[in-house]
């Protein structure tokens, strides 16, 4: 990017002290900053380091205002934010390649791509699917029969959509991952202890603005959908099982396991390592900490909730309760 800094500020609302024409070609942290780059400072204590660094610009807090720098500040209410939404400001642009079809994808004749597509190659796209305007199909991925793809979806290399999928505009999913796989059901025969498998024919539904990390994997619905709300960000390497219901702007960290049918309310933050078991309702707004565990069938959504341990209390009686096996262990 090449972009003075008046034109990023304007994004945001925020003010610019110093000379706002000067050009930002880069973002970085404080430690990495070069010459045209832009930074960010949350706090207070770290405004020194950032005067001293080679970062040409600052995105700073209130408590900026009035430092004596050759540097040009941009003062906000809140810098991280408005940093981030400055370098996608700043990242959009910059315009990006024009549409393309691989000669080495293979589309279906009934599937109908947009003109606005690009399509890298190795790609597989087969009968029936729909690609959205300005979509970007990455190196190797796979899109089965009948799948859907919104506006400004971003698919990245090897991805596998399984037939019947959905999604919303602005999807974006990592590489490795698998949407709409065969949800892990099976019914035991008393007789002869074979586990046979059970019909898996619903459907994966993902709404607008989702962002799916590397190597996730979200199964289908056994007969309705497993559904992925608006706005809501998945780390690498989770599994979402059938059925499962996600709310909207929902948080979910890398290693995470959703089993069977469990309702994640809208807001909800789970962190690291959680596991949710089957049938479980988790409530609007409930933060999960890091490889905890969620057996219970309804965790109610109340502000600040903060559940932790396996299995997951709040976490002020999980404290206590470590705190006491800790004096047992002493005696």
């Amino acid at each position: 990017m090449n972009v003075p800094v008046h034109t990023l500020a304007r994004t945001v609302g925020a003010v610019v002290v110093g000379d706002g024409n000067v050009m930002v070609t880069g973002s970085s942290d404080l430690y990495h900053a070069q010459p045209g780059d832009l930074v960010f400072v949350e706090h207070p204590g770290d405004l020194d380091r950032a005067l001293a660094s080679a970062a040409t610009a600052i995105v700073a807090g209130w408590f900026a205002r009035g430092c004596h720098t050759t540097k040009t500040l941009v003062l906000c209410e809140q810098p991280r934010l408005s940093f981030a939404r400055i370098a996608a400001a700043a990242a959009a642009s910059v315009p990006p390649p024009g549409p393309r079809r691989d000669p080495s994808a293979s589309v279906d004749p009934t599937a109908v791509v947009d003109s606005t597509a690009t399509v890298c190659q190795g790609v597989i796209i087969e009968a029936g699917a729909r690609i959205g305007a300005r979509c970007r199909i990455g190196p190797r991925v796979i899109i089965e029969r009948d799948v859907r793809l919104g506006d400004d979806c971003d698919l990245g290399p090897a991805v596998v959509v399984h037939a019947g999928t959905r999604l919303g505009h602005r999807v974006c999913v990592h590489a490795g991952s698998v949407l709409g796989s065969r949800g892990f059901g099976y019914v035991q025969d008393p007789a002869t202890g074979r586990h046979e498998r059970f019909p898996q024919a619903g459907m994966l539904v993902i709404e607008e603005d989702v962002e799916i990390g590397a190597n996730v994997t979200v199964d289908r619905g056994t007969f309705g959908a497993t559904r992925i709300g608006r706005g809501t960000k998945i780390d690498n390497l989770v599994q979402i099982a059938h059925n499962v219901q996600i709310g909207e702007h929902v948080i979910i960290a890398a290693q995470t396991g959703i089993a069977g049918s469990a309702v994640i309310e809208d807001h909800v933050v789970l962190a690291g390592q959680v596991g949710i078991a089957d049938h479980v309702r988790i409530g609007a707004g409930v933060q999960v900490a890091a490889q905890s565990g969620v057996l219970r069938r309804r965790v109610p959504g109340r502000p600040g909730t903060v559940l932790m341990g396996t299995p997951a209390r709040p976490m002020r009686t999980t404290l206590q309760q470590w705190a006491a096996l800790g004096r047992l262990a002493k005696r």
